[in-house]
């Protein structure tokens, strides 16, 4: 009876060890922010944002500023999921023998963004993207790397990649871009998704322009320097500074090296009306001017 009764306390003992390290590992997990990742379908964003502000799904006719288009997203996706940290954006786009074209380069240097490539047939058509999709998705959901996905897209095909990651536990917000008539997102992807989130042609406006309509351009302005553009950056910061003062600072630096998206765009528009030429859609010079803003805002804090 002894040795029964030894062997029932050693079970219990163990019983409230395992208890106990499973107590430490919810709380552990409580403790884990949560992660969202977003998801942008290239092919899908450059056709259905050219239709809307453009009036065209030729890339060749408009230029689309990813980097400030990224960064809106980016905030959209902080205040959607507050709670939550980035992982990062991964941006899905075709290319010839996979090879980046300028563009894309450009784009896979910005902070936070994995650029994927997938093939660009003979008809100028992406192949390989949604595989591409699909695989990232489910390998981070199953491997707990994300909670939520932002998915910006609209093809059939990514029903399937929604599936895979919602299997694993991941929820699938689906994201798109306003239709000036009708719908441009499959109902079946439509249908599968944890929620659905539509941005208009004003979210869209400051970061697609036709190629042969700058503003400005009339006045015969040169285009200006990357270092001139920064200086006023640093200008329009020390004058930002001066109106919102110190506490608006310390709530902004967190967000580095992103900007909220009304701060980006009056920032945009007033380094605009200063230079006397438009910044749309030529990425080098809006980096710039970020760039030239967050060093003064930084050199005060």
């Amino acid at each position: 009876m002894e040795a029964m009764n030894d062997d029932l306390a050693s079970v219990n003992a163990r019983i409230d060890r395992v208890n106990e390290l499973l107590q430490r590992m919810l709380a552990e997990v409580a403790k884990t922010p949560s992660t969202h990742a977003i998801f942008v379908d290239a092919g899908y964003l450059y056709a259905a944002a050219g239709r809307l502000v453009a009036g065209t799904e030729d890339r060749r006719a408009f230029d689309l500023d990813a980097e400030g288009l990224i960064e809106a997203l980016i905030d959209k996706a902080r205040t959607i999921f507050a709670d939550s940290r980035l992982l990062r954006v991964y941006w899905y786009d075709g290319a010839r023998r996979r090879i980046h074209t300028a563009e894309q380069q450009t784009i896979a240097e910005l902070p936070d963004v994995k650029v994927r490539l997938g093939n660009l047939n003979a008809n100028n058509q992406q192949k390989g993207v949604d595989s591409l999709i699909r695989s990232d998705l489910e390998s981070l959901a199953r491997h707990r790397a994300i909670s939520d996905a932002a998915l910006l897209g609209g093809d059939e095909d990514l029903v399937s990649a929604v599936e895979s990651a919602q299997g694993y536990g991941a929820r699938v917000h689906l994201w798109g871009v306003e239709a000036p008539e009708g719908r441009n997102q499959a109902d079946p992807l439509l249908w599968e998704v944890d929620s659905q989130r539509t941005f208009d042609l004003e979210f869209f406006k400051p970061y697609v322009s036709r190629r042969t309509a700058h503003a400005y351009e009339a006045t015969g302005v040169a285009r200006p320097g990357r270092e001139d553009v920064r200086f006023v950056g640093a200008q329009i910061a020390a004058k930002w500074l001066a109106a919102r003062g110190r506490e608006s600072l310390v709530e902004l630096l967190p967000g580095h090296p992103y900007l909220p998206g009304s701060v980006d765009q009056d920032l945009l528009v007033e380094a605009e009306g200063l230079l006397q030429y438009s910044l749309r859609g030529q990425a080098d010079l809006r980096r710039a001017l970020r760039d030239g803003f967050w060093e003064h805002l930084q050199s005060q804090y």
